[in-house]
């Protein structure tokens, strides 16, 4: 397949994902309030609105100021991936390289989004349910958005033996992350470039080496 073919094919997964990831998150924005919980399968398979105030897991960042510095620092590391991209697009690079990268780049654009956009375009999401283009303004300034998390599977919960050191009687939750369409892009893109640079380059490289050595 040739480079162009290749490129407009990445380019078409990239845009697949954010477009899936930004309906999703709309019509859960403009759908449901903050904390509102859907069941979808049952208990352990539901939709759960929150909003990621900072750099992960909810946690803030240095207000106003370290909000902006980590929007700008997401777009940086961005436009690094996309150089990437494009250099091993440009070398005829690993296709199982170059489609981690790509689900990667999707995912990072999806969240950026919300960070530098959702402030201007909505309202808040506190015991309302938010308005696209609110004629009041939206919630904060450029690059001060929010990013939305939906999806939530907690498959089982216990709670810790009294005679388990330091965590004994703590409740457990598998699986309690709460994530949207992105957070999956970057994570599986993130075990396939691990997978990709332990694993399947190295055998790679010992396969060209082996031919070569018989040629």
């Amino acid at each position: 397949m040739d480079k162009k073919k290749r490129a407009l094919i990445y380019a078409a997964i990239v845009a697949g994902i954010i477009v899936v990831d930004q309906i999703v998150k709309i019509l859960v924005k403009t759908h449901m309030h903050i904390g509102e919980d859907i069941p979808l399968i049952g208990e352990w398979c539901r939709l759960h609105f929150i909003e990621n105030e900072g750099f992960a897991f909810g946690m803030s960042f240095g207000g106003a100021a370290g909000k902006i510095g980590l929007t700008l620092f997401r777009i940086v590391a961005t436009g690094v991936i996309a150089w990437f991209i494009w250099k091993q697009l440009k070398q005829n690079g690993r296709t199982s390289l170059i489609a981690c990268l790509v689900l990667i780049f999707a995912g990072a654009i999806g969240n950026l989004i919300d960070s530098c956009f959702y402030g201007l375009l909505f309202n808040e999401s506190f015991y309302n349910v938010a308005t696209l283009f609110p004629p009041e303004g939206g919630y904060a300034p450029l690059l001060q958005g929010k990013v939305v998390d939906m999806f939530y599977f907690p498959l089982f919960d216990f709670y810790w033996p009294e005679w388990v050191p330091v965590i004994g009687g703590d409740h457990f939750e598998f699986f309690s992350a709460i994530f949207n369409v992105a957070d999956a892009a970057i994570t599986i893109g993130v075990i396939w470039l691990i997978v990709e640079l332990a694993i399947l380059a190295p055998r790679a490289q010992k396969a060209s080496a082996k031919e070569k050595s018989e040629n």
